[in-house]
């Protein structure tokens, strides 16, 4: 095992970082861990040695070292004295591998059992036995109006609040907590697991290594009871489909003194009948009547704050877009608004009376057939064909 390369073994270059490092180890370590490969000599072999590389490559002197003198560093003899202060394997400077996949494992996660409990069946609270709360979703229907200039809404939902009988504590006012009988107060409990042993949170007590003795009446020993809550709670303008919004420390409480979790309002603004949003801008499409876009004139167009004066310049054509400033949405983070863009569709008459035939008519023999400047063009590269 001496003669292997350290580095080649971890997979990892010379430069390697120590958090790269040990993501390296943590990989390979899953990969060759006895329990999944049971019976299997080769994994076993690989497993202390990638263990062994680990602890050397991961302790800046013993790495310094390795990187000088090579595996020679650590035998304990044979072919040249290894340097002094080298810790050599017959002197004790080597671990079991088995801790060192433990120390690894265990020291991620914070709080409860780490990622070596989780994965094979553990986890559960802190210590002192608290958890967090959850965090809460609350999805909220908004108009766009409403989402323009910005509201406050009381929401209404369910959730657990501390049980006021035991002020969150889970025990009945004057029962006292007594040593947890699965793991006699050490908040953990050992198991076998193939050759090795390794502790995990106790299931009973959750690692806080005691229990009431006598569960509260009211949330039947969780400290916590379910309970309808009215919130206020304001939405700035210039919200969007997708915004969410957090309101800090109104979700699930806690348990044992374990932080509230937070509620979230994810939000989601109906379709306007004659709006469409565009980013900041909105966009709606009009109808015009073709005498105002021949001879253009003014007409008062919808906007989310009222109406709003509209110039139509003559010879003004169907598809054209104005942009109104500043009638859009406002930014979520303030400082501007966006526009409103109109789009004019001119209207052509579906009906006329005997007047209005004769009026358009005396226009059509007074403009001629290709007069108009489309028409004429349009005529000009048709004519070939006729």
């Amino acid at each position: 095992m001496a003669r292997d390369d350290y580095y080649e073994l971890l997979g990892v270059d010379k430069g390697v970082t120590a958090d790269d490092l040990k993501k390296a180890y943590r990989k390979k370590a899953v990969q060759y861990h006895p329990d999944k490969n049971p019976g299997n000599k080769e994994a076993e072999e690989m497993f202390k040695k990638v263990s062994h590389a680990y602890e050397v490559l991961s302790d800046a002197d013993k790495r310094a070292a390795y990187d000088r003198y090579g595996p020679a560093a650590f035998e304990g003899g044979g072919g040249g004295a290894p340097p002094r202060g080298a810790a050599g394997a017959g002197g004790g400077g080597f671990h079991d591998p088995f801790d060192i996949f433990r120390e690894v494992f265990g020291q991620q996660g914070g709080g409860g059992g780490g990622i070596f409990e989780e994965m094979f069946g553990g986890g559960g609270g802190r210590r002192d036995g608290s958890r967090d709360g959850a965090d809460l979703r609350y999805d909220l229907e908004i108009t766009l109006e409403e989402a323009a200039r910005g509201f406050e809404k009381e929401v209404s939902f369910r959730k657990n609040v501390t049980c006021e009988r035991c002020d969150g504590a889970g025990a009945e006012p004057g029962s006292k907590k007594v040593s947890c009988p699965t793991c006699r107060g050490a908040g953990q409990i050992r198991r076998s697991g193939g050759i090795i042993t390794f502790t995990q949170t106790c299931p009973t007590c959750a690692g806080a290594g005691s229990k009431v003795e006598k569960p509260c009446s009211a949330c039947r020993g969780e400290g916590r009871v379910p309970k309808n809550t009215n919130l206020n709670v304001r939405i700035p303008p210039g919200v969007d489909t997708g915004s969410r919004l957090r309101s800090s420390g109104n979700g699930e409480a806690g348990m044992a003194g374990g932080s509230p979790g937070d509620l979230y309002i994810v939000l989601t603004v109906k379709e306007h009948e004659l709006f469409e949003r565009q980013g900041e801008d909105l966009f709606c499409e009009i109808p015009i009547k073709f005498t105002l876009a021949t001879l253009g004139g003014n007409i008062d167009v919808p906007t989310l704050s009222g109406r709003a004066s509209l110039k139509i310049p003559a010879a003004t054509q169907s598809g054209t877009t104005f942009r109104l400033r500043s009638k859009g949405m406002p930014n979520l983070r303030g400082g501007h608004q966006g526009d409103q863009l109109i789009r004019v569709h001119v209207e052509v008459p579906q009906s006329l009376t005997a007047d209005q035939r004769r009026i358009l008519d005396e226009f059509a023999k007074v403009s001629g057939d290709a007069s108009e400047p489309l028409a004429k063009k349009f005529a000009e590269k048709a004519r070939k064909f006729f």
